[in-house]
């Protein structure tokens, strides 16, 4: 895996992965490096859902994060809490297993931080939409 990173001026810059897609960022008007793996988090863990899903209808998937972050530096998280909002028509079973499976094995991002944080998951499932 590759990437760059290219400082614009002021507090921005481009990061560009191996494939040539970039993203501009502003750490001081946007997301910050680390409110971006806090995102990295979800982004994950949701295509992991997602995925597992692939059989059922789902019509809207979202998660709402919060994470907390020790008062020292380095300012590293503590935890991080996941409500995941699922409409689909699949059941609760299910999907809490997907959620589960993805932060013990396939979500690299929260597997790499699983030793120094704790992740905390609910789940709010509604039936798909037609």
């Amino acid at each position: 895996m590759l990437g760059s990173i290219e400082w614009t001026g002021g507090s921005q810059v481009i990061a560009k992965n191996q494939t040539g897609h970039s993203l501009n960022l502003d750490w001081d008007d946007g997301p910050s490096p680390v409110q971006l793996v806090l995102l990295a988090v979800g982004t994950c863990s949701l295509a992991d859902v997602i995925t597992g899903l692939k059989e059922r209808k789902v019509t809207n998937a979202s998660i709402e994060m919060e994470g907390v972050r020790r008062d020292e530096v380095p300012r590293i998280f503590t935890s991080i809490h996941m409500i995941y909002n699922i409409e689909a028509d699949a059941p609760e079973r299910l999907v809490k297993g997907l959620i589960e499976k993805s932060h013990e094995k396939y979500c690299t991002v929260s597997n790499m931080l699983l030793e120094s944080i704790k992740i905390t998951t609910e789940l709010r499932l509604t039936p798909a939409k037609s």
